[in-house]
């Protein structure tokens, strides 16, 4: 027993660059801080067709065709311009949450309450049109903007966390938030896994705990685990305090805060809930 439980306990470690890893069986979805840091998209955007020099020219109705309305940014998209977009939403209170670069139901929301606001077609997609018209109302983001110093702001809890001890973790807004009886107890920022080994979401049960471990597969350390799914834990990572969003995980949930995670292990008993949810 204590062999299988230690086999299983190998799956994590901070990945390196692209290193295949072991796959995980549950479907792959977009993973917040599994996408490397890119060059920031630009500003502009496709322009629009120039008009016709000649205000006679092609009068007839059938040269103009009804344009589709193509979008720019969606749900499920994981991106820089996304980051920009949210940063620029938070400028208009719309957001409160700190930037992730993931396209999520906050986002969504957001853009749609825009959209109302300003007389746009309310869909929580970003076509051309509202990106325009968010780009006008506010001011390029400056670097803290983008990426904050400051810890991420804990997302609102998945309602199944609402009862009992939870580790309620959200891979929208990026955090752990450590709950009792439906009262938050300690948040700190979190990282997951990358779309190749990513960090299954669902509901589990820390099975075991190990202050001091170190993954028999990448032979990273993996201080404070708490393993909740196979060989997914929750656990410190020094890559992730180190080079922050720049990296992921093969699959475990990666804490930065050190002081605070192990407060957190001190605290959580096997047995006890863990919520994975976007």
């Amino acid at each position: 027993m204590a062999t299988a439980v230690a086999l299983a306990a190998t799956a994590c470690g901070p990945q390196k660059s692209e290193s295949a890893g072991s796959a995980s069986s549950a479907p792959s979805s977009p993973t917040a801080g599994a996408t490397p840091e890119a060059s920031p998209s630009t500003d502009g955007k496709p322009g629009d067709a120039s008009p016709s020099a000649s205000p006679s020219a092609s009068a007839s109705p059938s040269a103009k065709p009804s344009p589709t309305v193509k979008q720019i940014m969606a749900n499920g998209d994981d991106t820089d311009q996304v980051r920009e977009l949210q940063a620029r939403l938070k400028q208009l209170k719309l957001m409160s949450v700190a930037p992730t670069g993931f396209y999520g139901t906050k986002t969504t929301a957001a853009v749609k309450s825009f959209q109302s606001k300003n007389g746009l077609n309310p869909t929580g997609s970003v076509d051309e049109a509202t990106w325009k018209k968010i780009q006008s109302s506010t001011k390029k983001p400056t670097a803290d903007e983008l990426r904050p110093p400051t810890v991420n702001e804990a997302d609102a809890p998945d309602p199944r966390c609402m009862e009992g001890r939870v580790m309620c973790i959200s891979k929208e807004s990026r955090t752990l938030a450590w709950m009792i009886d439906g009262k938050v107890v300690s948040t700190m920022d979190v990282r997951f896994g990358s779309e190749n080994t990513p960090t299954r979401e669902g509901v589990f049960n820390v099975g075991w705990k190990a202050k001091e471990w170190t993954s028999t597969i990448y032979h990273t350390p993996m201080p404070y685990a708490m393993f909740f799914s196979g060989g997914q834990a929750v656990h410190y990572s020094a890559d992730f305090a180190a080079r922050g969003y720049a990296g992921a995980s093969h699959g475990c949930v990666n804490v930065r805060d050190k002081g605070k995670l192990s407060a957190l292990f001190d605290q959580v008993q096997v047995g006890d809930k863990v919520v994975v949810y976007w």
